[in-house]
C-alpha cells in the first residue's frame, strides 16, 4: 500500500504527518526511539533512521480521521537538514540505463513480418488454384458446392459426400457465422 508522509519542523519539534485514512480501523502502531520512528498499519509500514536524537518521554502521536500526526520533541535545538540521516553505507542509485529504440528498424521488422504473412496467404491460394485445376470435374464441383454453401467455411474435394446433402457451415473456433440479412 502507498501512503504519503511528510513532515516540518520548529526549534523544539519535527512532526510527521503519515496520510492514512481511518487508521484506528487499519491497527496502526507507532514506536518511538531515539533515533529511529516505527509506524505499521494494514499493508503499510514507515521505518525511518532519524537525522537527529529525539526525546521520546516528550514525544507522542495522534490519529485523526485522515492522517496520523506523530511529533517528535528535538534534544537540541538544532535544524535537521532532512528527516532521515544520510549514510555513508548506502550506495547511490545508478538511473536505470536509456534503451534508445531504432523506430526505422522496428518497422522495416513489421512490414518484413507482413510481406511473409502476404506470401503465405498467396502460396495457399496457389495450392488452392493447383488442386482445383488438376482435379476431375467431380472435385471441382465438390470444391464448389462446399465452398459456396457453407459460406467459405468449408472447403471439400469429397464429391460423394458433398452431393448428398447441403454443406453445413462450420465457422472457425471462437466466432459464429452470421448472414447478412441478420446484421
Amino acid at each position: 500500500m502507498s501512503i504519503r508522509h511528510d513532515w516540518y519542523q520548529s526549534d523544539a519539534k519535527v512532526v510527521v504527518t503519515v496520510l492514512l485514512k481511518n487508521a484506528k480501523e487499519k491497527n496502526y502502531k507507532v514506536t518511538i526511539e531515539p533515533k529511529h520512528l516505527n509506524m505499521t498499519a494494514d499493508g503499510y509500514e514507515l521505518d525511518l533512521r532519524l537525522y537527529a536524537p529525539i526525546n521520546v518521554e516528550r514525544s507522542f502521536y495522534k490519529d485523526y480521521p485522515s492522517k496520523v500526526e506523530i511529533t517528535l520533541a528535538k534534544q537540541a535545538g538544532i535544524r535537521w537538514e532532512s528527516l532521515e540521516t544520510k549514510t555513508a553505507s548506502v550506495a547511490p542509485i545508478a538511473p536505470p540505463p536509456i534503451h534508445k529504440k531504432n523506430w526505422d528498424s522496428l518497422a522495416k521488422e513489421v512490414e518484413k513480418k507482413e510481406e511473409e504473412e502476404a506470401q503465405s496467404e498467396e502460396a495457399l491460394q496457389r495450392l488452392f488454384k493447383k488442386i482445383y485445376s488438376s482435379s476431375s470435374p467431380e472435385v471441382q464441383k465438390a470444391m464448389n458446392k462446399s465452398f459456396s454453401e457453407s459460406g467459405g467455411t468449408v472447403l471439400s474435394t469429397n464429391w460423394n459426400e458433398v452431393s448428398k446433402q447441403q454443406v453445413e457451415v462450420k465457422p472457425p473456433e471462437g466466432t459464429e457465422f452470421k448472414k447478412w440479412d441478420e446484421i
